[in-house]
C-alpha cells in the first residue's frame, strides 16, 4: 500500500481489480479544496487508457516491480525489442507500452525496466540522451539580433528538436527527455 506521494511515472497500481502502469501525472494544489493527482494509466492487461484523479493523501495500492537494466535494439513497427543484460534474453514489448518515449529510444540506449511476473510493463529513461545532429540547416545572417533564435535538426534516431543556430551537422547534443528540449552540446 502507498499513498499519491508514491505516484511517479512508471509506478504500477492495482485499480478496480486490475493493474496499471501510471504514463502521466499532473500534482494539483488549487487555492480553495483539497489538493490532488491526475494520472493517466494504462492496462496491463487489457492496454486501454484511463484517467484517475487521487485526492491527496488518499491509499493507492502500489504493485512492487522489479527493475533491471535493459538495452535497446530496435523497433519494427508493432513492438521494441531489449535486450536484458544479464542474462541477454531479448524481450519484446508492445509499442503502447512504451508509448512516446519511443520517441527518445536509439539502438544501444540503456533504461531501466519495470518488471510483474516476468513480464516487462514500463521503461524509465535517463534524462539527458546523447544524440548527432544529422541535418541542421545554416543559420541565416542576421538572425540574432532578435535574441534567443532557434531552428529545428534531426537527429541520428529520427527525432526532430529545435536547437541553437549555432549547432551544425555532425555535433554531439544532449536532449532531455522528460520535456524534449535541447539540453547542451556534449563536452569534447
Amino acid at each position: 500500500m502507498g499513498d499519491t506521494t508514491d505516484i511517479k511515472k512508471g509506478t504500477v497500481i492495482r485499480h478496480q481489480r486490475d493493474l496499471y502502469v501510471v504514463t502521466d501525472f499532473h500534482f494539483v494544489n488549487p487555492g480553495k479544496g483539497c489538493a490532488f493527482t491526475k494520472t493517466k494509466m494504462k492496462s496491463i492487461t487489457s492496454g486501454k487508457g484511463a484517467e484517475v484523479t487521487y485526492k491527496s493523501g488518499e491509499t493507492i495500492d502500489v504493485v512492487r516491480v522489479d527493475r533491471q537494466t535493459v538495452q535497446y535494439l530496435y523497433n519494427d513497427g508493432n513492438s521494441f525489442s531489449f535486450m536484458n543484460k544479464e542474462s541477454y534474453e531479448t524481450i519484446e514489448v508492445d509499442a503502447d507500452i512504451i508509448g512516446d518515449d519511443g520517441k527518445y529510444l536509439k539502438e544501444g540506449l540503456d533504461v531501466v525496466g519495470s518488471f510483474h511476473e516476468g513480464k516487462l510493463v514500463s521503461i524509465q529513461l535517463p534524462k539527458k540522451v546523447q544524440y548527432t545532429v544529422v541535418t541542421a540547416p545554416p543559420a541565416v545572417k542576421g538572425d540574432t539580433a532578435s535574441g534567443n533564435v532557434t531552428k529545428e535538426v534531426v537527429l541520428d534516431n529520427g527525432l526532430e528538436i529545435q536547437a541553437p543556430i549555432f549547432i551544425k551537422e555532425g555535433t554531439d547534443i544532449l536532449v532531455n527527455t522528460e520535456t524534449g528540449e535541447y539540453g547542451g552540446r556534449v563536452n569534447e
